[in-house]
């Protein structure tokens, strides 16, 4: 159900569409939707979008929205996300109430995961 005046739908640039979704279909078990050549949507992540082509990137130091995925395990996530191609820009640290690392994936975009421990 969509609510009035809540956060609906994001989108993302996305030099290498195709990279792209094999990384999130990989690291984070998405499923893609493709909608022509340049546009690929999801869906049922926490908030639905999707990826279009184009040349920029969105990183925290670029001034873009920093989204953060919450993880149980965020050892095991951060392997996954090394495994499929996605770099670390920042390593597990601690902050209150949790840690996290942040990290960019094939299209350059800056992406964080966040668990209450690093157990």
């Amino acid at each position: 159900m969509h609510k009035d005046g809540k956060l609906n739908y994001v989108e993302f640039p996305a030099k290498d569409l195709t990279a792209t979704k094999a990384f999130f279909s990989a690291a984070f078990d998405w499923s893609f939707v493709n909608y022509g050549p340049d546009y690929a949507a999801f869906s049922d992540q926490g908030l639905d979008g999707g990826f279009f082509r184009s040349e920029q990137s969105s990183t925290a130091a670029t001034g873009g929205a920093l989204l953060v995925f919450y993880s149980a395990d965020i050892r095991a996530t951060l392997a996954k996300v090394q495994q499929q191609g996605g770099i670390v820009i920042k390593p597990i640290f601690d902050f209150p109430g949790g840690c996290r690392f942040h990290f960019t994936k094939p299209s350059g975009n800056e992406f964080a995961v966040w668990s209450e421990s690093k157990d």
